[in-house]
């Protein structure tokens, strides 16, 4: 089977379908390997004065794997439900 294929994007959320879209987009991200962003106390700490080279790595890796998913959410919503999470992520 090819990889496309096991990471294909689960169908637009239109708000009728959170449920099924809801288990598919888990087993998406985790698939991609971004899940990890999606957890309640993943952060992406500042780096401190002089970090090292590891521990620019680990801040790169941590800001793009939260980016990552964060674009692959965007990019299955319906425009409706993007433009009220653009609201909610202004205020926040």
């Amino acid at each position: 089977m090819e990889e496309s294929s096991l990471t294909a994007a689960p169908s637009i959320l239109d708000g009728d379908n959170y449920e099924t879209w809801g288990v598919k987009m888990i087993v998406h991200l985790q698939a991609l390997d971004v899940w990890e962003a999606m957890e309640e106390n993943y952060e992406v700490p500042p780096l401190g004065a002089n970090p090292t080279v590891a521990q620019m790595k680990l801040h790169k890796e941590r800001k793009s794997i939260k980016a990552k998913a964060k674009a692959c959410l965007f990019a299955i919503v319906s425009p409706s439900i993007l433009i009220k999470i653009m609201k909610i992520d202004s205020t926040a």
